[in-house]
C-alpha cells in the first residue's frame, strides 16, 4: 500500500509518469522542473532535459529557482547561446516535449501568464510569456502542469500568451502551426486529455479520492469527463522518496 501523499505530489508525480527516456523535453520552471527531473531519476533516465538558458543534458542535484540558476549550467552536458536554442533546437523541430505552466488557462488549454483583467488596466501584472509562447507553438506536444481553481480555471481568458488549440480549438489548426499542441493537462486532482472532435480538455483519470464533484467546484467552466474515466495510480514509495528527496536538497540548497 502506497504512503500517504499531498495533492501537489500526485501531480508532481503523475506529471513524471507522462515522459519517456526518448524524449527531449523543453522544461519550463517550477512544477514542471519537478515532474521532469523525478522522471529522470526514475523511471526515464535517458529523458534529455532542455532549459530557456540554453542548457542542455542538464541534469541538476537541486531543482532550479529560474532558468538562469548556475545548477543548470553546471550539470549540463553543454550550453548554447539563447539565439541557438530558441532557433535550432526549438523552431527547428528538434524538442519533442514542451512541459510548462501557467497561472490561468481555459477549456482549450490556452495559457495567460500576461495580465488579470483589462490588459491596459489589469487588476494584476503578471510576469508575461518568456519563451513560453513559442515552446507552446514549435515542440512537438505539450503537457501543462497546474494546480486546479476558478481563478486559474476560466471559463474566459482576459489574455491569451501561450497557444493551446485556440480560443474555440479551431484556431491552431487554421493557422496551420504543424505541431500537436497541448496533449495532456495535469491537475492536483486529475489528468485531462483534448477531446477528438472538439480540442476541448477532458478528465481522462481522477486522482485517488477525488470527487467528480470537486473537480467541477474547482473549475471556471461545466467540465466534461470522458466516457472511461479511470483512476490515477497512486504514487509508489519509490516515487514518493525520490521527489522528496530532491525537494529536501533543494530546501536545503536555498536556504544555505
Amino acid at each position: 500500500m502506497s504512503a500517504s501523499f499531498t495533492p501537489n505530489e500526485m501531480m508532481t508525480i503523475a506529471a513524471a509518469r507522462a515522459l519517456k527516456s526518448t524524449d527531449v523535453c523543453f522544461v519550463g520552471i517550477g512544477a514542471p522542473s519537478a515532474a521532469c527531473n523525478l522522471a529522470r531519476l526514475t523511471h526515464a533516465p535517458g529523458v534529455t532535459l532542455i532549459y530557456e538558458s540554453g542548457t542542455i543534458a542538464t541534469k541538476p542535484n537541486v531543482l532550479p529557482l529560474s532558468i538562469g540558476d548556475g545548477e543548470l549550467c553546471e550539470t549540463a552536458l553543454t550550453t548554447v547561446s539563447v539565439p541557438e536554442m530558441f532557433r535550432y533546437w526549438l523552431q527547428g523541430g528538434r524538442i519533442t516535449i514542451g512541459f510548462i505552466g501557467g497561472a490561468q488557462i481555459d477549456r482549450f488549454a490556452n495559457i495567460n501568464t500576461t495580465v488579470v483583467g483589462d490588459y491596459h488596466k489589469p487588476k494584476v501584472r503578471l510576469p508575461g510569456g518568456g519563451g513560453a509562447p513559442e515552446i507552446a507553438t514549435n515542440c512537438g506536444e505539450i503537457f501543462i502542469t497546474m494546480a486546479m481553481g476558478k481563478r486559474a480555471f476560466v471559463d474566459r481568458l482576459p489574455f491569451i500568451t501561450s497557444m493551446g488549440h485556440g480560443p474555440t480549438g479551431v484556431e491552431r489548426q487554421k493557422l496551420g502551426v504543424r505541431s500537436q499542441g497541448p496533449t495532456k493537462l495535469i491537475t492536483d486532482l486529475c489528468v485531462l486529455e483534448p477531446d477528438a472532435a472538439t480540442n476541448e480538455m477532458t478528465v481522462v483519470s481522477i486522482h485517488p479520492g477525488v470527487t467528480r464533484e470537486a473537480i467541477q467546484e474547482n473549475c471556471g467552466w461545466p467540465i466534461r469527463f470522458s466516457a472511461h474515466v479511470v483512476e490515477t495510480p497512486a504514487p509508489t514509495e519509490e516515487e514518493l522518496r525520490v521527489l522528496r528527496d530532491i525537494q529536501e536538497r533543494t530546501r536545503r540548497a536555498h536556504a544555505a
